[in-house]
């Protein structure tokens, strides 16, 4: 028994517990997974506010940017050998986001925090994040994967914002074509207003990895998976990447239906962009 006891207390000793680190005042306010990330925000910052947290909802609030209000979003990334079945999602006839193996590669993906201080331009009515104008797209699809399936897409710039879009998407009905396209979308609206850094807010972390990761070796590979299978959203993926030239793009992710402002927003104009007629 006290190899046992003594087994479980080494265990515990070596288990090193995840604590978030919320800067309130500071260079970049905002929540960090590491001291280190935290000490550059507040080191010799005058009157700087600072705390550790054992869960990110506290960090949040102790900062004063919650969920609800969400201008800042927290990207984490997992293990490709875990994330085929938590990353690639679909509609399913009942609209609700279900996981599902799609496109994946064996490159990992590391943990990120990003935060900033959001600000409202009122002249504009973008919301800036440092130098970056901030979006947030969406895709939807009912019935995906079936033959009377209705995808839209939704890009929201803010309340009331001339911008918005709502959109029936054109071609192949799928949840994720709607996501990749909405990006796109967003960006081409960025570069008519001669926009040189954008921020875009999404819950498809599909996209996300798509553009930033997989896409090099899917070019490598002549557009093959390394199953040996064709890039299904090849044509989609090719034009999000010719628009991602000549224009400095972020990619944040934010959890779906989780209460952020700006996703739900998103959300409910592809939604509305799913009921209009065929493009």
């Amino acid at each position: 028994m006290w190899r046992l006891s003594g087994l479980i207390t080494a265990l515990s000793i070596g288990m090193k517990k995840q604590f978030y680190y919320a800067v309130r005042a500071g260079r970049k306010p905002g929540v960090y997974a590491t001291w280190d990330e935290c000490k550059e925000q507040v080191d010799k910052f005058p009157s700087a506010s600072f705390k550790k947290f054992a869960t990110e909802e506290d960090a949040w609030s102790f900062v004063g940017t919650v969920a609800s209000s969400s201008q800042v979003a927290l990207t984490e990334c997992r293990d490709q050998s875990n994330s085929a079945n938590e990353e690639l999602k679909r509609e399913n006839s009942s609209g609700e986001k279900r996981s599902l193996a799609s496109d994946t590669d064996d490159e990992p993906c590391t943990k990120r925090f990003k935060s900033t201080e959001p600000f409202s331009d009122s002249e504009r009515k973008f919301t800036y994040m440092g130098d970056a104008v901030a979006v947030y797209t969406d895709g939807c699809c009912t019935g995906n994967g079936q033959k009377r399936a209705k995808a839209g897409i939704g890009v929201y710039w803010g309340p009331g914002h001339s911008l918005n879009l709502s959109e029936r998407l054109p071609g192949r009905q799928t949840n994720q074509r709607a996501e990749i396209v909405a990006a796109c979308r967003a960006i081409e609206q960025a570069k008519e207003l001669n926009i040189e850094k954008l921020i875009i807010f999404t819950d498809s972390m599909f996209t996300i990895n798509g553009i930033t990761k997989w896409i090099k070796s899917w070019k490598t590979n002549g557009w093959k998976l390394s199953s040996g299978g064709s890039v299904i959203n090849k044509q989609d993926f090719e034009r999000l990447d010719k628009l991602n030239s000549g224009i400095n793009v972020e990619w944040m992710h934010v959890p779906g239906h989780a209460g952020f402002t700006g996703n739900e927003a998103a959300d409910s104009l592809a939604k509305d962009g799913a009921s209009k007629p065929p493009c």
